[in-house]
């Protein structure tokens, strides 16, 4: 493991735990050369999961696409990171629970409105907005209706 700070190969492990619900193994690392500390995360490498975009094209599943549309969605809510992480762990156990190798992105999408009605109600509708490609307030407003619960 080649250290951020100065790049030296070489560095001895510190500290090591599990972490995510046991899906991954964190280890405190120091380098032999400079001295500083840092961290690194293990996974189980996964047979590679395709996603099914809406255009009928696929791309290898990423993480990081779920966590930024979270984050978007999040923007200037009082939600921090660790809730975020935490629900795209959630997506993910759930995606990797999942028979066969190739997902639909409106599931995926469907998970992600699951999780973020649950943490905040306006990020929720921020999102399902994208998600569901609102052409209107009219279809604002049905979306804010069925959240609260009205006709």
């Amino acid at each position: 493991m080649k250290c951020p700070f100065c790049g030296h190969p070489e560095d001895k492990v510190v500290d090591s735990r599990a972490s995510k619900e046991g899906l991954a193994v964190r280890r405190r690392r120091e380098c032999l050369s400079c001295e500083q500390r840092f961290t690194t995360y293990e996974y189980v490498e996964e047979a590679e999961l395709m996603v099914i975009k809406k255009d009928g094209r696929r791309e290898p599943y990423d993480r990081r696409n779920i966590l930024r549309g979270i984050r978007i969605a999040c923007g200037k809510r009082p939600v921090g990171s660790r809730e975020m992480e935490e629900m795209v762990d959630k997506i993910e156990s759930s995606i990797f629970a999942r028979q066969g190798r190739e997902l639909s992105s409106s599931i995926i999408g469907q998970m992600v409105m699951d999780e973020l009605r649950k943490v905040d109600q306006v990020a929720y509708v921020r999102f399902a907005s994208v998600y569901r490609e609102f052409r209107d307030s009219e279809q604002f407003l049905e979306e804010i209706n069925r959240l609260l619960g009205r006709p």
